[in-house]
Order: C-alpha cells, then sequence, then structure tokens
C-alpha cells in the first residue's frame, strides 16, 4: 500500500482527533499557563488547551504501527515507534506537572536531561543489540565521499543530537503554527531523500507524520485553538534527530532544521552575554520573541520563519544528494 495514502489517512483522523480533544481538555482543565516574563500579549492564550500533541502522535504511532504490515524490513520503522513514544512520554510528564499539578516548572532541566539522554543510549542499543538498524557509525561530509568515523563514540553523538534537537524545537514552540509548520516543511524534506534512497520504512513512517501535522496544523494555526506542548515538541524534536541518523544525512540537519539551530543559539546567545556582561543581545529569545518585541505580528514572524525553513531546507536537500 503505498505510503501517500497512510499520509491522506493520518490527516483526516488528526483533522477529526483535534475537535474532539479540545472540549475533552477545557473540561479536564489542560489549560495553557503563560509564562510572566513573555510577551504581554501573549496573555490572552492563557487557558487554550495545550498537550494536543497527543493527537498527532496517536494517529502516527497507531498508523505506523499498521504500516508495520505492509512493509518488509520494518525493523526502522518500529525503532522510530520507540522513539516517538519515548521522547512524547517525557514531553507528556512535564505537560502534566505543569498542567495538572500546577507547578509551572514541570520536569527539572536535569530530569528532563536525563530522560532524553536514557532513551537516545536506548535507541542506539536496541539499534545495534537486536539488529533492527545497522547505524553507520560516522558522519558522512557533504559533497564528499569522506565519512567522519567515531567508533564508539557514535553513541555520544547520538545524545548530543537528539538531545540537542528535542530541545530545540521545544524552545521554537513559542507561537501560534510555528514548531508545526517547520517540523512539516523538515520531515517534508527528508521524506524526499528517504524516496531517494528508497528507504520504504522510513518513508511510510515520515508520510504518516507529515499528514498528521499537516491535520493539527488547522487547528493550530493563528490564532490556534490547541497548542501542542511539551508532549508533541520534544516528541518532533527527537524524531527529527532521529531520521537524520537513520538516514545517514546527520549535517544536513544543520540546514533543514535550520530555524530550530538558530532559535537555539540565540538562547544561548542571550544567556552567556547577560551572565558575562549583564546586557543582553536580544530584547527577548528565543529569537521569535525578539521580532515580537521590535513590532512584528505573530503571523508575520511565522510566515517570515517558515518561508527561511523552506529556503534552507533546499539547501539542505542539495546537500543531501551531493
Amino acid at each position: 500500500m503505498n505510503e501517500i495514502y497512510f499520509g491522506i489517512i493520518a490527516f483526516v483522523i488528526t483533522a477529526i482527533l483535534v475537535p474532539l480533544f479540545i472540549p475533552l481538555l477545557k473540561r479536564m482543565k489542560f489549560g495553557q499557563s503563560i509564562r510572566e516574563e513573555g510577551p504581554k500579549s501573549h496573555m490572552v492564550k492563557s487557558g487554550t488547551p495545550t498537550m494536543g500533541g497527543l493527537t498527532f502522535l496517536i494517529s502516527t504511532i497507531v498508523l505506523s504501527a499498521v504500516a508495520c504490515m505492509f512493509v518488509e524490513d520494518n525493523g526502522p520503522l518500529i525503532l522510530l515507534i520507540l522513539v516517538t513514544l519515548g521522547f512524547g512520554l517525557i514531553g507528556f510528564v512535564d505537560d502534566y506537572i505543569i498542567v495538572v499539578k500546577k507547578n509551572n516548572q514541570g520536569l527539572t532541566s536535569k530530569q528532563k536531561f536525563l530522560f532524553q539522554i536514557i532513551i537516545a543510549v536506548l535507541f542506539y542499543v536496541v539499534s545495534n543489540v537486536l539488529g533492527l538498524l545497522t547505524l553507520s557509525n560516522e558522519i558522512n561530509i557533504p559533497f564528499t565521499d569522506v565519512g567522519i568515523p567515531l567508533s564508539v563514540f557514535y553513541v555520544v553523538f547520538i545524545v548530543f543530537w537528539q538531545v540537542g534537537f528535542s530541545n530545540a524545537v521545544n524552545l521554537t514552540d513559542g507561537l501560534d503554527g510555528l514548531a508545526t509548520g517547520l517540523s512539516i516543511i523538515a520531515f517534508g524534506c527528508y521524506f524526499y531523500l528517504a524516496q531517494l534512497q528508497g528507504a520504504t520504512a522510513m518513508s511510510f513512517f515520515l508520510a504518516i507524520l507529515i499528514g498528521s501535522l499537516c491535520g493539527f496544523l488547522l487547528y493550530n494555526k493563528n490564532k490556534a485553538k490547541l497548542f501542542m506542548g511539551d508532549t508533541g515538541s520534544l516528541a518532533l524534536g527527537g524524531v527529527i534527530a532521529t531520521v537524520s541518523i537513520m538516514l545517514n544525512q546527520e549535517l544536513t540537519l544543520i540546514f533543514i532544521g535550520f530555524v530550530f539551530v538558530i532559535e537555539t543559539l540565540s538562547v544561548m546567545m542571550q544567556v552567556t552575554s547577560f551572565k558575562l556582561t549583564g546586557k543582553r543581545i536580544f530584547k527577548m529569545s528565543p529569537l521569535h520573541h525578539h521580532f515580537e518585541m521590535v513590532g512584528w505580528s505573530e503571523w508575520k514572524i511565522v510566515t517570515v520563519f517558515w518561508i527561511v525553513g523552506i529556503i534552507t531546507g533546499v539547501i539542505g536537500i542539495y546537500l543531501g544528494v551531493n
């Protein structure tokens, strides 16, 4: 069965699930808490249902499990399901503590990093020990036939890549539709690269995930009726890093996920500058908040960032095929 059909089914399922989830989440008082230090314009979003990432994760995981029956070599598909579940569970626990327990901190940064590292190490172990996927243990350099062998240190790179991008997407998820749209663009780029490589199992998963995210975007775009929460953003970041690793296209993610990278760097630069000099580089970080503070509308920021994501994504594809 063609993966595109699965993508269409995923879109329909998610588009139906979301309006069913919204009143349920409202009744359970799963509303978003807005940080006091954030932009004042965001206060109107307080109470908007969150944990909406459950909708596209459920459709993605269920349909991917079904797709396993149509794919001969379904090891990569199983791995992606497990990674999605792992990072999604971390985000769910974090959201649950914030929303249900009314603790704005959620999981501490140390707890979150520890659980993310565990998932990354488990991915490496399951890939190699159970033989679901043979990892290259090296990083390919675009435009060359050269690969940098990392041997046993490849697991360190995996941890850095998965944890880093999981948190990068989480940081980017601050405006209506921003992280969702950028994720669709990024996964679309990797779907194309997976097709070129003949990676059937990954093509199925990516088509399903893209379809699910498109269904979610219908309700997450400005003005959002539902937020994905950490449940969705941590899972998406972990998965996009995993996909780049499994396709042996790790370095292309710097371009395909360029906006995620820049958003993360803006936070690191802001924190470092303030600690060292007491001065801020940006009016507010992550970067999308800086543009809000200088007067850009939310929709303008999202649109510009999407366009940047498309341009850098095309560059990433070009690097990936050369």
